[in-house]
């Protein structure tokens, strides 16, 4: 049960972070057990890029800032990905007694075998539902992941799905 979705190309920067966060406190104050992490961007201005944190659920107090401030001019890569790893095990060591997984995103960390990709795939084999948001260009790297686990679902069906491949609300 490995549930994802997409966003328009229209669709404001950080907009599936804030309907899995939404989604997740929603699961929770209705009694699932939900665990996994969301993403927050902190926005800087137009002249600076944002900060990228990572939220483990039930940990929202320690965020992992998964985002290297490079400077002015820099053309590398801002993620750090040792944080996101860190972030990964945070989620991993959570997974007993969960009812569903959220991820953050199947991004190009996740393509290339790192990232949560370990995380979604155990609590897959787990019999766990795993939800996530795939970002158009990373469609293709999940579909060949997920094969015939992965149902696509539409971002308004997101609580539906969740409560449908669960028990349900405690």
């Amino acid at each position: 049960m490995l549930g994802w979705f997409t966003l328009s190309a229209d669709a404001a920067p950080g907009a599936a972070d804030d309907l899995l966060l939404r989604l997740a406190r929603d699961l929770g104050d209705a009694g699932l057990r939900v665990t996994g992490a969301v993403q927050r961007n902190t926005d800087h201005g137009a002249d600076c890029e944002c900060d990228m944190d990572v939220i483990v659920l039930g940990e929202e107090d320690r965020p992992i800032r998964i985002s290297q401030s490079l400077g002015t001019g820099s053309q590398g890569c801002r993620l750090d990905a040792g944080a996101l790893e860190m972030a990964a095990v945070r989620v991993g060591a959570k997974l007993a007694g969960a009812e569903l997984v959220i991820v953050p995103k199947f991004g190009r960390q996740e393509a290339a075998g790192r990232g949560f990709r370990s995380v979604i795939a155990q609590a897959v084999s787990d019999g766990v539902p795993v939800l996530l948001h795939v970002p158009a260009e990373q469609q293709r790297d999940f579909a060949a992941f997920g094969g015939d686990l992965a149902e696509r679902v539409a971002p308004e069906r997101l609580g539906d799905w969740c409560l449908a491949r669960t028990a349900g609300p405690a």
